[in-house]
């Protein structure tokens, strides 16, 4: 009887020592996961500023060319690539090639929880959308309300629908 009660409390202390390393790398996966993120959006940043770098360059070799118009021979005007840089760096053009749902459903997942659409339309906003309309605001709702990637939570507040695997494939 004596044996039986050692070899429990053992299998006791093994539960115990697993179930806290099962914490452990939990924790060093969400700070893992965590760190892939910034690093993507770093990754993003860098990325695009290698592309308004690359427009500098082209720029500048264009810029060395001539137009002519009715006003006759001039250089060709440059635009100014600094204040395209900070849009970018600003997050300003984030969502401009993309639909109303698409950048809702990024913006989404990213923040992970659940938004009115008035948030929502700010972030588009802020990231470059133009949202045309008598009321934008009821625009951006209209479009989440219809498409399957968004449920409503409560008056005008959406989450993102998660698609399982099943679902995909």
């Amino acid at each position: 009887m004596e044996e039986l009660k050692d070899i429990l409390v053992g299998l006791e202390q093994r539960i115990s020592a697993y179930r806290n390393r099962l914490q452990d790398m939990e924790k060093k996966r969400r700070r893992v996961e965590e760190e892939i993120v910034t690093i993507k959006k770093y990754l993003e940043l860098a990325e695009t500023l290698y592309r308004v770098e690359a427009d500098k360059a082209k720029l500048a070799s264009l810029s060395s060319q001539i137009i002519t118009d009715e006003k006759g021979t001039r250089p060709l005007p440059v635009t100014d690539v600094t204040d395209q840089s900070r849009e970018i760096l600003l997050g300003r053009t984030k969502y401009v090639s993309m639909s109303v749902p698409e950048a809702a459903n990024q913006i989404l997942r990213e923040a992970r929880r659940a938004m009115h659409a008035k948030e929502l339309f700010q972030r588009l906003v802020e990231g470059g959308m133009q949202i045309k309309g008598k009321t934008p605001l009821t625009s951006v709702a209209t479009s989440l309300k219809r498409d399957k990637r968004f449920r409503k939570v409560g008056p005008n507040t959406f989450e993102a629908v998660e698609v399982s695997l099943t679902e995909a494939v």
